[in-house]
């Protein structure tokens, strides 16, 4: 069994890789996810400037699907549709599927 220390610096070293690839713009901003123990994080960033556009929270306790309607509720209003999905290193099951399910269902592209 890996202890938590290392099994964190292998998801970080996944997330990294993924990161050489993946990159939002203005136009297709990029969506990526933390999972802490207590709660889910989102955020909305445009890496040609360096900057979060929108994000959003949720604690463990409450689903995934609320997240993605509070995440949705803020980018719809700032006009977009289209994201670049970056899971940060974390295996596509979860509340991290539950989560990217729920925004394809309401409509956001990726």
């Amino acid at each position: 069994m890996i202890n938590p220390i290392e099994r964190n610096k292998l998801r970080v070293k996944r997330h990294l890789r993924t990161r050489k690839k993946v990159s939002g713009t203005a136009e297709v901003p990029r969506l990526y996810i933390f999972r802490s123990l207590k709660t889910l994080y989102a955020n909305i960033v445009d890496d040609d400037k360096g900057t979060t556009i929108a994000s959003a929270s949720i604690s463990k306790k409450d689903s995934s699907t609320k997240l993605a309607e509070l995440l949705l509720e803020k980018i719809t209003k700032l006009g977009i549709n289209k994201v670049v999905f970056d899971k940060s290193g974390y295996k596509y099951h979860g509340r991290i599927k539950q989560f990217a399910d729920s925004l394809r269902d309401k409509g956001l592209n990726f």
